[in-house]
């Protein structure tokens, strides 16, 4: 796949477990791009109020906390590496406890001011997929290409439950459902950047759809913008 313009920039947003993360690493790899998960920066800041004894409520806390952290991104196989303060963190930030206050900890001000401050520094140059919940909307807003990833419920349910009997995490499918359903809210519906879809991005349902027909269908779409 050819490499596109270096100051080419691509957002992905979406619900949780829609695909964002593993679509954007695959896209990033293909085009030779830098990729950046935006939802492991919000969770090492909550794994960071954790390690710390910060109730994840107290919004003081965890935003006076911030100075203190620093996040890495380094490349792995088959997952990025991520660091926190020199600490590799990958699977820590992916915890069930981590997963189910991440919102409350993202929808913080500061805590977004912060981060949004640190990814746009890094999409400076150009040449990066980037994935979250407001990329489009907030992060990213002159990107060439905007996607709004979605998929049922039910769907992102299976494959979080998967993905944590693939980890060794216990969990049943109802409640992983009732989960989703509760992240889908918090993030819709927080005061500072909600999710919700830019206006001219283009919508990609991936209920049904393998990761090679998702890579496929958005990979002709940024090789439109890129004629175009």
């Amino acid at each position: 796949m050819t490499e596109i313009a270096q100051n080419f920039q691509v957002a992905i947003d979406g619900p949780a477990s829609a695909g964002k993360s593993t679509i954007a690493k695959i896209l990033a790899h293909n085009f030779h791009y830098i990729y950046v998960d935006t939802g492991a920066m919000y969770r090492a800041i909550t794994l960071a109020a954790k390690l710390a004894g910060i109730d994840y409520q107290d919004e003081a806390a965890v935003v006076a906390l911030l100075p203190q952290v620093q996040i890495e991104f380094k490349p792995g196989s088959p997952v990025q590496h991520v660091f926190l303060n020199g600490q590799e963190v990958t699977e820590a930030i992916r915890s069930r406890e981590i997963t189910n206050h991440v919102s409350q900890v993202a929808a913080y001000a500061a805590v977004r001011q912060d981060l949004v401050g640190r990814q746009q520094q890094l999409a400076q140059a150009g040449g990066v997929v980037m994935d979250g919940r407001d990329i489009g909307t907030t992060v990213l807003p002159q990107a060439q290409v905007k996607i709004y990833l979605i998929a049922s419920v039910d769907e992102r349910a299976q494959r979080r439950y998967k993905e944590n009997q693939a980890r060794g995490i216990a969990a049943d499918l109802p409640t992983l459902k009732k989960e989703i359903e509760q992240r889908d809210y918090l993030d819709s519906h927080r005061e500072i950047s909600p999710l919700t879809k830019a206006q001219d991005a283009q919508v990609v349902d991936t209920t049904g759809q393998s990761i090679e027909q998702v890579v496929a269908t958005i990979s002709q779409i940024i090789k439109n913008h890129q004629d175009s």
